[in-house]
């Protein structure tokens, strides 16, 4: 997970420099997001690229629920 690294320690400095609570949620929310996301590609690459297709585009009710429940 190397290449993972640099986003794990800007998560770890956001939680650190942000108070918890609120503002923490929303301030590293971003960093959160790619932090797992970048995790998931590097354990699962294929499932990953696969949710990544999916989610890539608007579309449907149904792609967006779809997308949804693949990301969840």
């Amino acid at each position: 997970m190397r290449s993972c690294d640099q986003l794990q320690e800007a998560l770890l400095q956001c939680h650190r420099r942000m108070p918890e609570g609120p503002a923490r949620s929303s301030g590293c929310r971003h960093l959160n997001k790619a932090f797992a996301e970048c995790v998931v590609a590097e354990i699962c690459p294929e499932e990953s690229e696969a949710v990544r297709s999916l989610c890539s585009s608007g579309g449907t009710n149904l792609k967006r629920k779809q997308c949804d429940e693949a990301q969840g």
